[in-house]
């Protein structure tokens, strides 16, 4: 069966598997990643909107590792990116064979992974699975699930001795109309608030100076509403 009919057979059947094929990298992907993976920061108060990539490697080995708010990286040398070039392109090619491991909807605790080289390929997992431990050999270990839950765990928690703060030249600005506990302050950017709230905005980090960054929410008044204000960080050559 062709991938464009299994993706069919699982929409018509409604399967509890959330699978996306697309053709390009949409906008806020990472020009020249190879895999990004993101999830929820689970910190309490926190606004998933603005949370950075938990893990994202590009093609040149710089790698990016984030938290609630703020991120890290390095360059890999060319080994280890060979080595883990290497084990992206084996779970890519599993499940580009066999289809995804059949997973319960996490909703917006879901664990988004995306694969860019060649075909994009967007996956979301359950975190639970995630925490479920691997085969460690035999038949099992070699499945598509096995070899996905198992990558993405690692980089889930993944850490390099040389990795270094990353400090941002521009954020996504996001802005949706509720009202947080507290006070607020004032709306100190050029452009209205409203443009935030229909698309995100891309702000150079000089103006975000003393702003919450990453998933933690600013509160502000503008008028007489109040809005959730995030500033998520940008990676190079990533659009918001």
């Amino acid at each position: 069966m062709s991938r464009r009919s299994l993706s069919s057979l699982v929409l018509a059947l409604a399967a509890p598997m959330l699978l996306a094929f697309c053709a390009r990298a949409e906008a806020g992907d990472l020009e020249g990643a190879l895999l990004i993976v993101d999830a929820p920061p689970g910190t309490p108060g926190s606004e998933p909107l603005g949370a950075p990539p938990r893990f994202a490697l590009l093609g040149d080995g710089q790698v990016f590792v984030g938290g609630t708010s703020q991120l890290e990286t390095t360059r890999l040398a060319k080994d280890e990116l060979a080595a883990l070039r290497k084990r992206i392109e084996t779970v890519r090619k599993a499940v580009e064979r066999d289809g995804p491991p059949p997973a319960e909807s996490a909703g917006p605790s879901a664990v988004r992974v995306r694969f860019f080289e060649g075909r994009t390929i967007e996956l979301q997992l359950d975190p639970r699975r995630l925490a479920e431990p691997a085969p460690a050999r035999g038949p099992a270990a070699r499945q598509p699930a096995a070899l996905l839950t198992a990558l993405v765990g690692e980089l889930l928690r993944y850490d390099h001795p040389a990795l270094v703060r990353y400090a941002p030249a521009s954020y996504a600005l996001s802005a949706q109309q509720r009202t947080l506990v507290g006070g607020c302050r004032p709306w100190t950017f050029s452009f209205p608030i409203e443009d935030a709230v229909a698309a995100p905005t891309a702000v150079h980090a000089r103006d975000a100076v003393g702003w919450p960054t990453g998933a933690l929410p600013a509160s502000v008044c503008a008028g007489d509403k109040r809005f959730s204000v995030t500033l998520r960080p940008l990676l190079p050559g990533e659009r918001p």
